[in-house]
């Protein structure tokens, strides 16, 4: 026969075990809960970290090219904005090449960017005109940049001219769209968009391989010309643009 005192401890003994087993229970569902939270976390973090890379995705690619694909003669130029025999290039050359046979859709002009280390803001220039001509805009950018060589090659400050070549929407535009593109910030970085398109058109510049810029090819009906280099003028490139639409 049992004692009360004896009831009284066994009763002592199930009160500490539920005690134990409730806060083991509690402990549990804290841990339960804190579980939940993070995984809850991940996909958020995961969400956010996916809405980065689709907005950096989803930039518009610039176009850097002049008049119709479909043009009997496609005439690529590998260019640096600083480099004078470039400025002679286009002032000389190319501008009256895009007034005359591109808009006749004989020729079709594809810029590709080369900037050389040699010159402090050939790489800053390339980035203003790839954010412009993702906007559409890279006529103009491409004409303020070689007008305006000799100044903003010595100031470093090509925003000012590209502003007065571009409506006020549309410099605001571009301003957004050059973020993380610091005339400081070391070509090839990840922090400007613009400069993945950059590095494309120089490896293909050196596959050809670019020696000196200007350089230039030709194409033709399937055919590739070999490379020129430096400054052609208008009447010599017209006279052999001319022998090509002949054939």
């Amino acid at each position: 026969m049992n004692s009360p005192n004896h009831f009284s401890r066994g009763a002592l003994r199930i009160r500490r075990l539920f005690r134990k087993r409730n806060t083991i229970a509690l402990g549990g569902m804290a841990l339960a809960v804190l579980l939940l939270l993070t995984i809850a976390a991940v996909p958020n973090a995961v969400a956010s970290s996916s809405t980065a890379a689709k907005a950096t995705e989803t930039l518009p690619a610039p176009v850097k090219t002049y008049g119709s694909k479909n043009a009997p003669i496609t005439l690529e130029v590998f260019g640096d904005y600083e480099c004078p025999s470039c400025g002679a290039f286009y002032e000389t050359t190319l501008r009256q090449m895009i007034n005359d046979y591109v808009a006749a859709g004989k020729v079709y002009i594809v810029h590709r960017d080369f900037p050389l280390s040699m010159h402090k803001y050939g790489y800053e220039a390339a980035r203003w005109a790839n954010a412009a001509a993702s906007i559409g805009k890279f006529s103009e950018a491409e004409a303020a940049l070689y007008d305006n060589q000799n100044n903003w090659a010595e100031s470093g400050n090509i925003e000012k001219y590209m502003a007065a070549a571009l409506s006020p929407a549309d410099m605001k535009r571009i301003d957004k769209l050059m973020t993380g593109c610091d005339v400081n910030t070391q070509p090839g970085s990840h922090t400007c968009p613009w400069d993945a398109y950059i590095e494309q058109d120089r490896a293909l510049g050196n596959q050809v391989p670019v020696q000196a810029t200007p350089t230039f090819i030709i194409y033709h009906k399937g055919q590739k010309f070999p490379a020129g280099q430096g400054v052609v003028s208008y009447t010599v490139l017209k006279q052999f643009f001319d022998q090509l639409l002949k054939q």
